[in-house]
């Protein structure tokens, strides 16, 4: 067991490493050991809530990834956490802020690195475009796991009513474009709304474009196109994994101001959840535990449904956030053992 811990946290551990060095090294040079002492213990902080509210995130993760080729989940380790510290927890927001305050993007890096305040508060700013986009996503997500014919196996109630919706074609757009428009028109302010349509429509089409690029592949000629399957695989992993890095990034400047600080101890718990998605994979836990993957597509439906709450300009403390996914997450384990033992005792 240590070895096998070992061997699937250990890269993670090394990073984190890396991540607290840095901590201390940009504390040290701007305010001395005590502030050295204190940046370290941010991102500690800051890895342990990313990795709550981004539990479910791995369990989702693992779905896909059992279905991946072992390269492509070393790609997914290697090549993703590059992807998901560098781009999606540093620039894709510095990219948010320059779209939705129309500066440029050499303007917003300055202000991330020099001063921190403004560049936050043009990011608390870009909420309501963040929040719209994400929100989106993850409820397509949760919404095409649950509405589908062949999903057999159910959890919680709800979920025979909602897999008999999937005979309506295209169900799943038209509540998520239906819950996007009656919050933009009733909840967000009258100036903000064409952004917040936008972006929610934005990150409508991206879910329908990944998942159409996943379809292309599912043939049964998959041989001949496991690399490109591979990919596309690969690419919704990561916009899967932006739509759940944004709330982060956000809930971060609730305690630090200081990107380099926002990056390495959101780097921690990105880098632990791509460790946890390959256990899971290798440990073949999904299949020890019926409800994991409906446990989790919960947390993620809750997750929609509060980034979309949020367009209002009311804030869901993180920590509601991490335990709402948590919960699910226990409850459905909880649900799991349950149904296997008295499946062992009727056989």
């Amino acid at each position: 067991m240590n070895n096998t811990i070992r061997r699937e946290f250990g890269f993670a551990g090394g990073v984190s490493v890396v991540a607290m060095l840095l901590a201390a090294w940009y504390g040290y040079a701007t305010g001395g050991v005590g502030r050295a002492l204190n940046d370290v213990l941010i991102v500690l902080v800051l890895g342990v809530m990313e990795i709550s509210l981004s539990f479910d995130n791995a369990v989702v993760n693992a779905s896909v990834l059992k279905n991946m080729s072992p390269q492509w989940q070393r790609r997914f380790l290697i090549w993703g956490i590059l992807i998901a510290v560098v781009g999606m927890r540093l620039l894709f927001p510095i990219v948010i802020v320059a779209l939705s305050a129309g500066l440029g993007f050499a303007e917003v890096t300055s202000l991330a690195l020099n001063n921190p305040e403004e560049y936050a508060r043009n990011l608390e700013a870009s909420a309501i475009t963040i929040n719209a986009f994400g929100g989106v996503f993850l409820l397509m997500v949760a919404l095409n796991y649950f509405i589908d014919t062949e999903k057999d196996e159910h959890w919680l109630l709800p979920e025979s009513r909602l897999a008999g919706l999937a005979k309506l074609e295209a169900v799943q757009i038209i509540i998520a474009l239906g819950a996007l428009m009656g919050l933009v028109f009733t909840v967000v302010p009258v100036e903000k709304r064409l952004t917040a349509l936008a972006a929610g429509l934005v990150g409508l089409i991206i879910y329908m474009a990944v998942n159409a690029l996943g379809n292309l592949f599912n043939t049964d000629n998959m041989a001949q196109k496991a690399g490109a399957a591979g990919f596309a695989a690969f690419m919704y992993l990561e916009v899967l994994d932006a739509s759940f890095s944004l709330d982060g990034v956000i809930g971060a400047f609730a305690i630090t101001k200081e990107i380099v600080i926002i990056a390495a101890g959101l780097a921690i718990g990105a880098v632990f959840v791509r460790s946890l998605t390959l256990f899971l994979v290798h440990q073949g836990t999904l299949a020890q535990y019926r409800y994991l993957e409906h446990g989790a597509h919960y947390g993620i439906l809750a997750l929609s449904i509060i980034m979309l709450y949020t367009m209002s300009g009311q804030h869901v403390p993180e920590a509601v956030t991490g335990l709402i996914g948590v919960a699910f997450i226990v409850a459905s384990i909880v649900a799991s053992l349950v149904a296997n033992r008295k499946e062992s005792r009727a056989s």
